[in-house]
């Protein structure tokens, strides 16, 4: 059996070694951050210290090409954004040699920039939080008027963002905590929205899960947040799969519209105002 190479072993690289591997499927693991904790399962084989697929993106590249030729045919299974948007970006040229698990970059591209994400989904019909994109700190004041605060500074590409400032996103209550932390952003050299907070806990917070072929859903379930660390704007510590029908065909609209094939995690909050459940963001790739 060819082997599956899991290229960033974090978390959710650990869930996928582990489901993997337990299945009998050989396991390669790729890791670009030694805090990492999915190299040291039992079921990785071997492991391989890799540059960053972003920051040192050519010499990652020139070790996959050259790895190519001992694991030649093997899947390549990018499990962070980092990793998914440069694979997807070259996808062309690494089939030359594996197997690459993950959509073209005219797909990529949709759902990696939240921007491109909420507009897509707007126009198929899917609920999302009211969103503006500035350019400028003079479009920031153009916009003041129609703001209402609490409301959040969120980046169009949240992995860049977080590996940056170690949080998803900021809350702003006044003008002049939107102007900083949007500043910063532009300082950074990264791209940010200004959208509504939409209200509601933490298990308010519910995902889609799909595996997406020719515009059909091969399996799907669906899922509640228990807990996130930190509340609110943290990453979930406790989910529960439970039945959430609601979000089925928004879920559904929402990939079909991205024309996203694969698995994806996309994730809705239920406005507390209304009941409504609004797109958050899809991740396209294993969560």
């Amino acid at each position: 059996m060819k082997p599956a190479i899991v290229l960033s072993t974090h978390t959710m690289g650990l869930g996928v070694i582990r489901s993997l591997g337990m299945m009998g499927v050989p396991i390669i693991a790729m890791y670009y951050d030694s805090r990492d904790m999915g190299f040291c399962s039992r079921y990785v084989r071997e492991r391989i210290p890799v540059p960053h697929p972003e920051q040192q993106e050519d010499q990652f590249l020139d070790l996959l090409i050259a790895l190519g030729h001992r694991l030649g045919d093997s899947i390549l299974l990018p499990v962070s954004d980092a990793a998914l948007s440069t694979l997807s970006r070259h996808k062309i040229i690494l089939q030359e040699h594996y197997t690459v698990a993950c959509t073209d970059w005219g797909i990529t591209e949709r759902f990696i920039d939240k921007k491109l994400t909420y507009d897509i989904a707007e126009k198929a019909g899917v609920s999302v939080p009211h969103t503006i994109t500035p350019h400028s700190i003079e479009d920031i004041e153009a916009y003041a008027h129609l703001l209402q605060y609490p409301c959040l500074v969120k980046p169009s590409q949240s992995h860049r963002y977080v590996a940056l400032f170690k949080k998803k996103m900021v809350q702003v209550d006044t003008l002049d905590q939107l102007l900083t932390a949007y500043r910063q952003a532009e300082a950074a050299g990264i791209e940010v929205m200004i959208q509504e907070l939409i209200p509601g806990p933490d298990n308010h917070v519910v995902n889609y899960n799909a595996y997406f072929a020719d515009d059909i859903a091969l399996v799907e379930f669906t899922s509640e947040h228990t807990r996130n660390a930190p509340p609110i704007f943290g990453s979930p510590r406790v989910a529960q799969s439970k039945p959430i029908p609601e979000i089925i065909t928004p879920g559904r609209e929402t990939l079909r519209a991205l024309g996203f094939y694969g698995y994806a995690c996309t994730e809705f909050k239920r406005d507390a105002r209304d009941g409504t459940y609004k797109l958050m963001e899809v991740n396209g790739r294993h969560n």
